[in-house]
């Protein structure tokens, strides 16, 4: 796994976590990394990772909840939710992840974390919100790969 992705996978767990207390706090952060071995870098840029997108929470629960077909934010299960603000956030807040690089980590994270369909989903709602907040040379991939 690399670095970016083991960042991604934190980061979408110490959400997780936040959604259970309500916030991202400390202690949730070291029984974190109690449980999860991971070298000071990792740790420090998936804390960081984790804050910025809850510091972006509303817009990014909008941007989702505008791109749900029907379906319901409040029905997403957590773990779906947190990866999709996950890449909501990088959609929105990082132009320097393409696209398909923020779509594709996402799927990926949700195969390892959800299930298949948990995948299909995440790329679906990503694709919409991909177009309507970035265009680039290269379009949305509108298929998880194998």
């Amino acid at each position: 796994m690399g670095r970016l992705r083991e960042i991604r996978e934190a980061a979408m767990q110490l959400l997780f976590a936040s959604e259970l207390h309500g916030e991202l706090r400390p202690e949730d952060c070291e029984a974190f990394w109690t449980l999860h071995s991971a070298k000071p870098a990792i740790r420090n840029s998936a804390e960081s990772l984790a804050r910025d997108i809850l510091a972006h929470l509303p817009e990014t629960d909008e941007a989702i909840a505008g791109a749900l077909q029907n379906f319901s934010f409040e029905r997403l299960n957590n773990v779906d939710r947190n990866i999709l603000r996950l890449a909501v956030y990088e959609l929105m807040h990082k132009p320097d992840v393409p696209v398909r690089v923020a779509i594709n980590e996402a799927i990926e994270i949700a195969r390892r974390f959800a299930t298949e369909d948990s995948a299909k989903f995440v790329n679906g709602v990503l694709d919409r919100i991909a177009r309507t907040v970035r265009t680039e040379s290269t379009p949305p991939i509108s298929k998880p790969a194998n």
